[in-house]
């Protein structure tokens, strides 16, 4: 049987690797970059439970390798320590305890000195769970209860005030648990957390996909008919919704040939609310005037074809950050804040009142047309309907 060839990751891919676990990228995603399978990567990954270990430094006083190469060379051409001592600008005493442990003069060699003094320097921080085992049994005893580790942490500062011996961090149940090594938590109690999964995620991590809040099945305004275009006939109408303080909003619909206004009480944003409250007032009008509505690409019209289907009115969609193209509703809403300022509880307005106001502004007389008032251009078009 053929054995897979095992991969190596040199250390400036793992940090890389490292980096864009932490700001959230998938295995998939990372894997990509080496053009490998993201099983090689969960491997690297996975060896302390998705958390990344701490960088290692060597202390600013620690013989460096250089300074160890220039002992080894000395030594050979048969100097003195203090000799050697002066010239490092070393104390003579961290010269002889450097050479003692590493073999003595007749065996020291620069390259396996330095690598031991890394290992002699491997000495983790002991995990406060691992040294206070009672600590331990009452952490392991509520996450047994479901409890999180931010639930405990936050319960045992109340429960043991003023006794720090009984004191942890959230983070640090979380690394004892996904870092068997500390030894500290069982791997068993995983299964109690909310969310078991064999590594720990980034806090930016997310399952949304590229297309994720992105509404399907749209048609581009690029495709909207010319005729809607140039405001020569009436029934195509702009669309939005204007938002006031504590979660209140309402639809505001502009008829784009005569700048008629309608304006809708939404009770919530979501596209289900939004979808009902629109067809609601589509179906107040005859379709010779309500053929077409354009609008922006909102989460509230994710629903759109359910909005057609009801109505055999067509919806487009303006071009991502364009609010230029629905023109007349943008500067509609900007009328309308006179009346609905920033900050306003819009949600005690009742569809009545939005009436009133949507005649209010109909009753304007405005520049682009002659200085008539929409509500006069609106009934002409009524009439031509017949």
């Amino acid at each position: 049987m053929k054995q897979r060839k095992r991969i190596y990751y040199t250390e400036s891919q793992k940090a890389i690797m490292w980096e864009r676990w932490r700001k959230g990228d998938s295995l998939q995603q990372i894997a990509q970059l080496f053009d490998r399978n993201h099983s090689s990567v969960q491997r690297i990954l996975a060896e302390t439970g998705g958390i990344q270990p701490a960088q290692r430094h060597r202390s600013s006083v620690a013989l460096t390798l250089v300074e160890r190469e220039e002992i080894s060379r000395s030594l050979a051409t048969g100097q003195s320590m203090r000799s050697i001592a002066t010239r490092l600008g070393r104390a003579p005493s961290s010269i002889s305890r450097e050479i003692k442990r590493n073999g003595g003069q007749e065996c020291y060699r620069a390259g396996r000195a330095d690598q031991a003094a890394w290992d002699r320097a491997s000495r983790p921080k002991t995990c406060k769970l691992a040294e206070n085992r009672a600590l331990a049994r009452i952490v392991a005893g509520k996450l047994q209860l479901q409890w999180s580790p931010e639930q405990i942490a936050g319960w045992l500062k109340r429960a043991y005030a003023g006794n720090e011996a009984f004191y942890v961090s959230h983070e640090t149940i979380y690394r004892s648990l996904f870092i068997q090594a500390r030894g500290a938590l069982k791997k068993e109690l995983l299964q109690h957390l909310r969310r078991t999964r064999v590594m720990r995620r980034s806090r930016h991590h997310t399952q949304k996909t590229p297309n994720h809040g992105r509404i399907t099945d749209t048609v581009s305004i690029s495709e909207r008919p010319a005729t809607v275009e140039d405001r020569a006939v009436p029934g195509h109408w702009e669309g939005d919704l204007v938002f006031g303080n504590r979660n209140s909003q309402i639809a505001t619909l502009v008829e784009r040939h005569t700048r008629y206004v309608m304006l809708a009480k939404v009770a919530s944003k979501d596209t289900e609310t939004v979808i009902t409250a629109l067809i609601k007032q589509a179906h107040k009008l005859p379709h010779e005037l309500y053929k077409t509505l354009t609008w922006d690409r909102g989460k509230e019209m994710a629903a759109h074809k359910r909005f057609t289907l009801a109505t055999d009115i067509k919806v487009y969609f303006c071009d991502p950050h364009s609010p230029w193209q629905r023109g007349s509703n943008e500067n509609t809403n900007g009328l309308l804040r006179q009346y609905l300022p920033k900050g306003i509880d819009i949600s005690s307005y009742s569809q009545a009142r939005l009436n009133a106001l949507a005649r209010r502004l109909n009753d304007r007389p405005r520049k682009t047309l002659n200085y008539e008032t929409p509500a006069q251009r609106f009934h002409q078009s009524v009439a031509s309907t017949g």
